[in-house]
């Protein structure tokens, strides 16, 4: 079995056909699913996907993107619901960022505030943190290497930046997505080994970053497989053991 611990089943893409997303998936061999919370206008719409479909779980948060419409009320009302795992996806991303440099540290300030207070949100209801990161590690790692009273969490797609490697003593996971599969991936590839088996995850972000051999098609949490595959390889193991640890792993984290 593997878990695909963060695919955006709640996307507009996934309307049309989600009960055929979720049933290929399954024959796959995925057999439950984690959306994260990244944009609160779609966060209802993962509570009643997973309210749905047993195999479904959802997180509460929100993306830096959207730090401005963060409302830490509008969360609460959901993050003691049954199928709430997690908070996330939530972090510091300086990919995009204003051109003035006023505007630029305005920026960073919101984004680290809102993303405190998630953190503060995970401590208060025990719920571990779906983190992104981007641009971003030196400062992601100076907040959560001071965590105390956190349940740890994942790094989503993680950048295979080095800084990050020591939060796996703060009880961090690696979320290994499509970007191993890329042909382009030579630094996640080379820096994978680090990574302690018993910390790492897969996801897909689904539906972006498609794996190898499907890039240039829309994501689904069947794709898992294929990044299986490339982890199983890397690590001398068989896809049938990989799947086995990141079950394991997820299940530990997630508690489902």
């Amino acid at each position: 079995m593997i878990i695909d611990t963060h695919c955006h089943l709640d996307d507009n893409r996934y309307d049309e056909d989600i009960e055929d997303i979720i049933n290929r998936a399954i024959k796959n061999g995925v057999k439950k699913f984690i959306i994260p919370g990244a944009d609160p206008n779609t966060l209802e719409k993962s509570v009643s996907i997973s309210e749905k479909f047993d195999e479904v779980y959802f997180a509460v948060g929100v993306h830096p993107y959207d730090a401005k419409n963060y409302d830490r009320e509008f969360l609460t009302k959901f993050i003691t619901h049954k199928k709430c795992i997690g908070v996330g996806e939530c972090g510091l991303d300086y990919y995009r960022l204003p051109e003035s440099t006023e505007d630029i540290e305005n920026e960073k300030a919101l984004q680290k505030k809102v993303f405190l207070d998630q953190i503060d949100l995970a401590k208060k209801y025990q719920k571990p943190l779906i983190v992104h990161i981007r641009n971003a590690s030196h400062d992601c790692v100076n907040i959560l290497e001071e965590l105390e009273g956190t349940k740890g969490g994942v790094l989503h797609c993680y950048n295979a930046d080095h800084e990050l490697l020591k939060l796996a003593e703060h009880n961090f996971y690696f979320g290994i997505g499509g970007v191993l599969t890329f042909q382009n991936a030579r630094k996640l590839v080379e820096v994978y080994p680090r990574i302690p088996l018993d910390k790492l995850l897969i996801e897909t972000d689904a539906p972006y970053l498609t794996p190898n051999p499907h890039r240039g098609e829309r994501n689904e949490p069947g794709f898992c497989i294929f990044v299986a595959d490339k982890m199983a390889s890397l690590s001398g193991i068989s896809r049938d053991e990989i799947a086995d640890i990141t079950t394991k792993n997820a299940q530990m984290l997630f508690g489902i």
